[in-house]
């Protein structure tokens, strides 16, 4: 793809009207189907919808390829960089935590989860999609983060059914119509480097990030609806301030160091999809902030 400048690179990431419909795109092409005798045209909107998806990609890439290109080539010079991410990383230490924590009220804390659970793309399933054809280590935590997230490992997360009891309790019904368009973008950057091969690596660096960066978002915001009178229902946060410490420990052993040592031009891929997605959250913060606090001192 052509070198663009930053500001089309921008409206190309984060164009309201094109991630609505990629959003829209992504419910039909993962929900369960059957035989269906309009398939061909259904291939048709895929194809263009596949191109569509492939050009956003292509210029987030280029809008984080500058500081990727920094990242170091070899195992534990990569790991340290991509653990650095944790304090340096675009949207780190966001103030919008400490404001959920403290300040918040429901309707306020209930308009955030909104958001993000219209952003939420299910962790489980862009494991599965991911850990398609790696092997050795790699391979192995893949399948055991997996496993914990469909709650039969030692840690029994049940990812997905814990955000739907707090959804479900919280009464939260989120709307592509009424989702900020940061939010639509994170979904969908992360579904398009979980479901292309070709970007897997980006998906490993994606995925991998969230395990290093959540535990401190979480606790805020497990520390907010505590103060709101959320019982039960906020286990999601709970455990995810906690959990998420160990598998990013074991992601980065495991999984990021030898796959470095293997192919050490992944290093670069690999911090694409932590930078975009660092980058995702960032821009989501950034508007919450916004909406919230304008709404807040109105």
């Amino acid at each position: 793809m052509t070198a663009q400048p930053l500001a089309i690179q921008s409206r190309l990431v984060f164009d309201a009207v094109f991630h609505q419909d990629l959003a829209r795109w992504n419910r039909r092409r993962l929900a369960i189907g059957a035989p269906d005798d309009n398939w061909r045209a259904a291939l048709a909107d895929d194809h263009a919808m596949t191109l569509a998806e492939g050009e956003f990609v292509e210029a987030f890439r280029a809008a984080v390829a500058e500081r990727a290109a920094g990242a170091p080539t070899d195992p534990d010079g990569f790991v340290a960089w991509f653990e650095a991410l944790q304090e340096s990383g675009p949207g780190q230490n966001d103030p919008l935590f400490a404001w959920l924590a403290d300040t918040a009220d429901m309707a306020q804390m209930r308009w955030f989860l909104t958001q993000e659970v219209a952003g939420e793309a299910g962790f489980d399933d862009l494991l599965c999609l991911t850990q398609v054809k790696f092997e050795g280590a790699a391979r192995r935590e893949l399948g055991a983060n997996l496993w914990d997230e469909l709650g039969q490992g030692k840690a029994a997360v049940m990812h997905g059914p814990m955000l739907g009891e707090l959804a479900r309790a919280l009464d939260i019904a989120p709307r592509i119509e009424t989702t900020l368009t940061p939010a639509l973008a994170l979904g969908n950057t992360m579904v398009a480097l979980a479901v292309n091969r070709r970007y897997a690596y980006q998906s490993i660096g994606a995925l991998g990030v969230i395990e290093l960066t959540a535990p401190w978002r979480a606790a805020h915001v497990d520390a907010g609806l505590k103060r709101l009178g959320v019982g039960r229902a906020r286990r999601y946060f709970t455990v995810h301030a906690t959990l998420d410490v160990k598998h990013s420990e074991s992601w980065n052993r495991e999984i990021l160091r030898p796959l470095v040592e293997a192919r050490p031009e992944a290093a670069r891929w690999i911090a694409e999809g932590a930078l975009m997605r660092l980058t995702c959250g960032a821009r989501c913060f950034e508007a919450y902030r916004d909406r919230l606090w304008r709404l807040a001192h109105a």
